[in-house]
């Protein structure tokens, strides 16, 4: 099934903003690595990139990565196996799109931004789901942290509106925003009514 090839999605630990508004570098957590592959084998997209540039970090996460993919994990779990295969660990986000370039030639890449916060370049799920049936080019950014660095909102080509909540809370950790995002844009686009 080659459903949503032309989705991408990336989890950004830098740069990223700490509660006081400095652009941080995150850590990598396990949940990061393993549950958003899970989503992202779930929805059949093209690659999951962990954006990190602290090479502790990204060797440590690549090691986990390669015992599931590869190593004895592969035989243990298979079903773990193919949803970290979905994954890759870059230092930044101009690496994964020299990947996501590479392997599109010369198709333009739309990057969405995410963030629970409004903006006025917002646009909706239904915007976003017509470049994906198009077969256009998306490349989703989520942010870890208390959000995406201005420069990262600067690169991008939409900004999608938040998900809103029912009585006014809206922090949602990552990995269930990333998993309800996918869901809200992808699923019209293949149900079976």
């Amino acid at each position: 099934m080659n459903k949503f090839r032309n989705v991408y999605i990336g989890l950004v630990h830098y740069p990223v903003l700490d509660k006081n508004g400095n652009t941080v570098a995150t850590t990598i957590t396990n949940y990061d690595l393993h549950d958003i592959s899970r989503t992202a084998a779930t929805y059949n997209i093209s690659r999951y990139f962990l954006i990190n540039p602290i090479r502790l970090q990204a060797e440590l996460s690549e090691r986990i990565r390669r015992h599931w993919v590869s190593g004895y994990g592969s035989h243990y779990n298979p079903t773990r196996k193919d949803a970290l295969a979905f994954s890759q660990v870059v230092e930044t986000i101009e690496d994964s799109l020299g990947i996501i370039t590479e392997q599109n030639k010369d198709k333009k890449i739309h990057i969405v931004t995410t963030s629970a916060r409004n903006s006025p370049r917002r646009a909706d799920f239904e915007k976003i789901r017509g470049l994906v049936k198009d077969t256009e080019i998306v490349y989703i950014l989520f942010g870890t942290g208390w959000g995406l660095a201005e420069s990262v909102y600067e690169m991008a080509d939409h900004h999608l509106e938040p998900i809103y909540g029912v009585n006014g809370y809206n922090h949602l950790s990552v990995r269930s925003a990333a998993a309800i995002i996918l869901d809200r844009l992808l699923y019209p686009l293949y149900r079976k009514d």
